[in-house]
């Protein structure tokens, strides 16, 4: 009953996006986005930021591909129906832009150096890109190895935890003592105990991702039905069978729930810890532009930051979907 309504549903939004055969949203957007590029234009800047002339070709060549794409929409398969979907979020993109030039570049509502208009950013990527490239490489390499390491051990120390009541009655209350204290509340200690900062920032990433990944993991595991236990026992199964087979499996959406905590805290403590003693990366970056009131810079990166965030976490809902695809309408997640 509930698919039956979600499908009439989509079908009214899909439907009430089209008059005749085009694509409103489309229109409607790609009004705005010209409407963005006539207010970048057409009003001079209280202070240059450069890279205008840069913006406003790409504002009205967004604008054109949205009007061509009007009549066509329908046939590009995914794609098209992905631009459906978010027709109305293009259209508040556009009017944003509008709204963030005047109140920034052109009225000075919101004056430099602590706010830029969106050619400013864009001006960022374009004069300072190398850089901002490089911060992204080391960032991406501390961030993969102390997150994946830290996945690793606590996905190890999980299953144990749920499994064995003897490694449970020792780890558990360990693992309750540390789960609660943020990460970067070690910060003091690590810098002391390890002998770089790339090692203690490692240690941090690890910790971070580490711990909800246990956690969670135990409950997975112990929270499995003992009779898939007992029915296996009957079969024959092995401990080592009962638990690659029956208790992990079983276990992996609460495991994933983890890794989804993991991700948002590992990133988070990365950049703090950057920004305490690394040479590069994009928490160093950030701090080494707000000490000079590059703010412009500061939030070009945090926008590259969102996305590399919010890209991780499309990743992994991916492969959380092509491992689990056999639980859905068994398991609820």
């Amino acid at each position: 009953m509930s698919a039956a309504v979600d499908k009439d549903t989509e079908g009214k939004s899909v439907s009430s996006a089209f008059a005749g055969p085009v694509w409103k949203h489309g229109l409607y957007a790609a009004a705005a986005w010209l409407l963005a590029a006539v207010v970048t234009v057409a009003f001079p800047d209280v202070v240059p930021w450069g890279s205008r002339d840069v913006f406003v070709a790409l504002l009205v060549a967004g604008a054109l591909l949205l009007a061509g794409l009007t009549f066509s929409v329908e046939r590009l398969g995914a794609f098209g129906r992905g631009l459906i979907h978010y027709g109305p979020w293009l259209i508040a993109l556009g009017l944003w832009f509008a709204v963030w030039e005047l109140i920034t570049a052109k009225l000075g509502w919101m004056p430099k150096p602590f706010f830029s208009p969106p050619h400013g950013l864009l001006h960022v990527y374009i004069v300072d890109w190398q850089r901002i490239l490089i911060c992204i490489v080391y960032t991406a390499r501390l961030w993969s190895i102390g997150f994946f390491s830290g996945i690793v051990v606590g996905f190890i120390g999980g299953v144990a935890l749920g499994w064995s009541k003897t490694f449970a009655y020792w780890g558990m209350p360990i693992l309750k003592l540390i789960g609660p204290v943020p990460a970067s509340a070690w910060i003091p200690a690590t810098f002391f105990l390890f002998p770089t900062t790339f090692q203690a920032s490692l240690f941090l990433v690890a910790l971070a991702s580490g711990i909800p990944v246990a956690i969670l993991t135990a409950s997975g595991v112990n929270s499995v039905n003992r009779s898939f236990y007992d029915v296996a026992r009957t079969l024959g199964a092995s401990n080592r069978y009962l638990v690659l087979r029956v208790a992990i499996p079983a276990a992996l959406p609460h495991v994933f729930v983890g890794l989804f905590m993991g991700l948002y805290y590992s990133f988070a403590v990365l950049v703090v810890a950057e920004m305490l003693g690394a040479k590069y990366g994009m928490g160093w970056y950030l701090q080494f532009q707000t000490a000079y009131s590059a703010y412009a810079n500061v939030y070009a990166m945090l926008i590259v930051m969102a996305l590399l965030c919010s890209g991780l976490v499309k990743l992994l809902f991916v492969v959380r979907d092509r491992l689990l695809g056999w639980q859905k309408g068994v398991v609820q997640w």
